[in-house]
C-alpha cells in the first residue's frame, strides 16, 4: 500500500481493553481488529500501550511469552508507532491519558475504547472517542 492510500485510511488507537476483548472474547473488537490487519484501517499505538497489553495477557489472561511476542510483533508490523510529547493529565486514571496522550500524537479520528472514564468525554481535541459498536456503525456511514 502506498503512503498515500495509507494517509486516507480512518486512524483509531484502539485502547487495550478492546485489544484484549479482540483477542479473547472476540464480537465487535475482533471486527475492528482484523480491519487494522487488514490495512482497511490504521491502528495507532504508543511503546506504553504495547506494554501494557503485554502485561495484561501476561498476567491476567496468563498468555505465554511467547504468544504475548507474536501478538506485539503482528500489531508493530500494521500500526504506526507513536511517542506522544505532549503530557495529559485530566482523567484520574494515568492510563488513561497515555491513551489520550497516543491518540492526539497519531492525529488520529477515533480512540475505541470500553472505559467508562473515557467514554464520558465524547471527544478530545478532535479526537472522536466511541465503544466499538460505536465505532462500527460510523465506518458504515
Amino acid at each position: 500500500m502506498n503512503s498515500g492510500m495509507e494517509e486516507s485510511l480512518v486512524k483509531i488507537l484502539l485502547d487495550t481493553n478492546i485489544i484484549v476483548s479482540a483477542l479473547i472474547y472476540k464480537g465487535k473488537p475482533e471486527i475492528i481488529f482484523k480491519l487494522v490487519l487488514d490495512k482497511q484501517i490504521k491502528l495507532v499505538i504508543s511503546p506504553i500501550l504495547l506494554s501494557e497489553l503485554q502485561e495484561i495477557l501476561l498476567k491476567k489472561f496468563d498468555f505465554s511469552k511467547r504468544k504475548t511476542i507474536r501478538i506485539d510483533q503482528k500489531i508493530r508490523k500494521v500500526a504506526k508507532i507513536v511517542h506522544p510529547k505532549e503530557t495529559i493529565n485530566i482523567i484520574r486514571d494515568e492510563d488513561d491519558n497515555r491513551v489520550l496522550e497516543a491518540a492526539i500524537e497519531g492525529n488520529c479520528n477515533y480512540v475505541v475504547t470500553g472505559d467508562k472514564d473515557l467514554l464520558v468525554f465524547k471527544n478530545y481535541k478532535k479526537v472522536e472517542i466511541v465503544t466499538a459498536e460505536e465505532f462500527l456503525s460510523r465506518l458504515k456511514q
